[in-house]
């Protein structure tokens, strides 16, 4: 008899209308698994400090399903936070991470868990084909991002991956090690290396609520994973200085030379503010790229927890 547990961890942030209907559909996959697998489910959901009524519907569901648990922040930390609290919550030896707004479709589920007992992955996870519905500009960007990423770190990033994926026990406990305070999970996971099988599927839009990512979060979310993964920004800011370096000291000589040989005098006002604002803006460009590894570092530093809990019923058996 097969006696797996699978956690489904699923982070929210003001997802009120969206949670009765992803518990309509994923009860749907997983009852089917239960009765052709014998395998059995427990659901985490993740509160990520929601102003709305997402709190109460979590409690409401806690209530009418014994597996179902919840863990309600004290404010907004973050999904990479909500992501770390459900995966530390979680006690079945196999773990899924998904989206509360359908956009991970629940029928995956089934051929996810199929493929990774054949004991040959580690990781089952998921990327879109597409991005029908997403803005041009928001698309474009993205697939810069993950080229640019993959060029300079180590964490292999799949254009397209989700974070929507079936990880087995020690894939989980591998990363719940990475104990940093600066988490960018699409990072993580790669990292942490293991055997992943991905699985592809087109582009759905959401049920129920609008995106909570803005153009704004994800570039600083692009950038939090370009810092946590790479040090080729401070590479470039070495490399500029010792370019202009080089090229100030052949200017100098082209000057010196100039004046001496054919005596020109040194002139030109307006040229020398514009070299002297370009070699401005260079070296605050360069102080901005270290500020930020500094900024990240005094954060670690400071060892606050990631998240705070304020209500939960994990502790339940």
């Amino acid at each position: 008899m097969n006696n797996d547990l699978i956690s489904i961890v699923v982070p929210c942030f003001n997802e009120e209308q969206a949670i009765p209907l992803f518990m309509e559909e994923i009860q749907k996959v997983t009852s089917e698994m239960e009765n052709e697998s014998s395998v059995s489910f427990e659901y985490i959901f993740i509160d990520d400090g929601s102003h709305d009524n997402t709190p109460n519907i979590l409690k409401d569901f806690s209530q009418k399903l014994d597996n179902f648990r919840y863990v309600i922040f004290s404010r907004n930390f973050g999904k990479e936070a909500g992501l770390l609290a459900g995966l530390s919550s979680s006690k079945g030896n196999y773990v899924v991470v998904m989206d509360v707004d359908l956009q991970d479709p629940p029928y995956l589920l089934k051929e996810m868990y199929s493929t990774i007992k054949t004991g040959e992955f580690d990781c089952v996870a998921t990327r879109r084909t597409d991005r029908k519905g997403e803005p041009l500009i928001r698309s474009f960007l993205a697939r810069r991002f993950y080229k640019l990423i993959n060029k300079i770190s180590d964490a292999n990033i799949v254009d397209g991956a989700r974070d929507y994926r079936l990880m087995t026990r020690n894939m989980v406990d591998a990363i719940l090690s990475v104990s940093e305070y600066n988490r960018f999970s699409k990072g993580i996971f790669g990292w942490v290396g293991f055997n992943t099988k991905w699985l592809e599927y087109q582009n759905t839009n959401r049920v129920a609520g609008e995106t909570k990512w803005s153009l704004r979060k994800l570039f600083l979310y692009s950038l939090d994973g370009i810092v946590a993964f790479s040090t080729a920004p401070l590479a470039i800011s070495s490399v500029m200085g010792l370019t202009f370096c080089f090229i100030s000291l052949l200017m100098i000589i082209f000057i010196i030379a100039k004046t001496l040989i054919w005596g020109d005098p040194v002139a030109g006002y307006p040229s020398l503010v514009c070299i002297i604002f370009l070699i401005a803006g260079i070296q605050l460009f360069c102080m901005g790229i270290q500020g930020q590894y500094l900024a990240k570092t005094y954060l670690e530093t400071k060892k606050r927890p990631i998240y705070i809990v304020k209500d939960t019923n994990t502790t339940k058996n």
